[in-house]
C-alpha cells in the first residue's frame, strides 16, 4: 500500500505541472549544422533523484534545451522500497511527454562503479535492464552491443579522486583502445576539470557539459546567479534523434556553462566568429580610429592580451554592441586571447578581429 500511494501521489502532482513557455537560448549554428542544446546527465526518483521523470522534460522545455537523457543509476536505487526496479521506467514515463513538447529524449543509464572506472553514462541504448550485471566489463560489452555512446562522468569528483585531479587508469585505456569510450564531462554540475581537455585532445573524445541534477534544476541554477544550466552544444545535421547520435559519435561538441565554452578549436573558433560581427571603422581622427563589435548571441566574451596600441582588454557584452578605440599606430593583426573560450588544459582561443 505504501508503494502504491507514493506512486499515485507523484502521478497526481505531475498532472498539475505547467511547463510554461520554452526559453530561447540564443546561440549560433555552424555552417552546415544546427546547434542542439543538450543535458545528458539527469536523475529522477527511479534512482537517487527527487523528481518524477516528466518534471525533467518540463524543466528542459523551459530552459530551451533540444535534448536530454535521463540517466538513473543502475547500481544505486535508494528508493527501491517504494519504486519498482525497472531501469527503463523513467524513459518509458517521459517519452510521450517529450514528444508532445518537441524534446529529443535519449535513452540512457548511469553505470555506477567505484574508481576505477568510476561512473559512466551509456547513451542511445535500447534496454537498460540488460546492463544490470555484476562484471563492469560485461556492462560495457552489453552497452556497446546496443550501440551505446559511453561518457565518463565527473572524472575529478572528490568522492572518488580526493585531490580533484582526473586520472586515467588501465580500464580507461582499455576502453579507448577498443573504441568504446566516446566522451568525458568537462563541466559537471558547478565543477570543471581542465585536464579533461588534454584527455579529449589526446584520445579524440567528445567534450561534454552536464548538470548531473538530482533535485529541482531551477534551485540548483537560480537566475540570480546563473544565466543558464550546464549544457552540451552538439552540431548536428538536423534536429532529430538520429542526427544527434551521429554528431555525438563524430565528436562535434562544445561544453557550455557559466558563460564559458570549452572544446576543440575546430568548433570553438567558428563558433566564436559566428557570434560576433566586427564593423568597419565609423570614425577616424589624427590618433585613433573607432569601430564596433556586435555580439548577436547570449554569450559574453572577454578578450585579453591585446597588442600594443590596442585596448589590453575588450569586454564584448552578450546581445550588445561594444565600441573599440584603436590607435592608428597599430599595424599588426588585431589578435586577442578569448579568455572564456577554452581550447586546451592551459589554452584559450586566439582570435583575430578583422575591422
Amino acid at each position: 500500500m505504501k508503494k502504491i500511494s507514493f506512486v499515485l501521489l507523484v502521478a497526481v502532482l505531475t498532472l498539475t505541472v505547467s511547463y510554461g513557455q520554452k526559453k530561447i537560448v540564443n546561440l549560433p549554428d555552424l555552417p552546415g549544422y544546427v546547434t542542439l542544446k543538450c543535458d545528458f546527465h539527469l536523475h529522477t526518483v527511479f534512482s537517487d533523484g527527487n523528481v518524477w521523470p516528466t518534471i525533467r522534460v518540463g524543466e528542459a522545455v523551459r530552459d530551451g534545451l533540444d535534448a536530454i537523457a535521463i540517466t538513473d543509476h543502475l547500481e544505486y536505487m535508494p528508493h527501491k522500497d517504494y519504486i519498482p526496479a525497472d531501469h527503463n521506467a523513467a524513459w518509458k514515463i517521459a517519452q510521450n511527454t517529450a514528444k508532445e513538447y518537441n524534446l529529443i529524449l535519449v535513452h540512457g543509464t548511469e553505470i555506477t562503479r567505484s574508481m576505477p572506472p568510476g561512473h559512466l553514462n551509456a547513451l542511445f541504448i535500447e534496454d537498460a535492464n540488460l546492463l544490470a550485471v555484476d562484471s563492469v566489463w560485461n556492462v560495457f560489452e552489453a552497452a556497446i552491443k546496443q550501440g551505446a555512446f559511453l561518457l565518463w562522468n565527473h572524472p575529478g569528483w572528490k568522492s572518488q579522486q580526493p585531490d580533484g585531479i582526473p586520472r586515467m587508469y588501465d580500464i580507461h585505456h582499455r576502453l579507448i583502445k577498443n573504441g568504446w569510450l566516446h566522451g568525458i564531462e568537462f563541466f559537471n554540475s558547478s565543477e570543471y576539470y581542465p585536464l579533461v581537455m588534454t584527455f579529449c585532445k589526446t584520445h579524440n573524445l567528445a567534450v561534454i557539459a552536464n548538470s548531473d541534477n538530482h533535485g529541482v534544476i531551477s534551485e540548483s541554477y537560480p537566475s540570480s546567479k546563473y544565466t543558464h544550466r550546464p549544457m552540451t552544444l552538439v552540431f548536428a545535421k538536423e534536429r532529430t534523434h538520429d542526427a544527434l547520435k551521429e554528431a555525438m559519435f563524430a565528436r562535434r561538441t562544445l561544453a557550455y556553462f557559466n558563460d564559458m565554452i570549452a572544446g576543440m578549436e575546430e568548433y570553438a573558433k567558428p563558433f566564436f566568429h559566428q557570434c560576433i560581427t566586427v564593423g568597419k571603422p565609423y570614425l577616424e581622427n589624427d590618433k585613433n580610429l573607432y569601430f564596433e563589435i556586435t555580439n548577436h548571441f547570449d554569450i559574453p566574451f572577454t578578450l585579453v592580451n591585446g597588442p600594443a596600441g590596442a585596448p589590453a582588454t575588450i569586454n564584448i557584452a552578450a546581445n550588445g554592441v561594444t565600441r573599440v578605440v584603436l590607435s592608428k599606430k597599430v599595424t599588426a593583426p588585431l589578435i586577442y586571447d578569448v579568455k572564456n573560450v577554452i581550447t586546451g588544459e592551459n589554452e584559450v582561443l586566439r582570435a583575430e578581429l578583422k575591422y
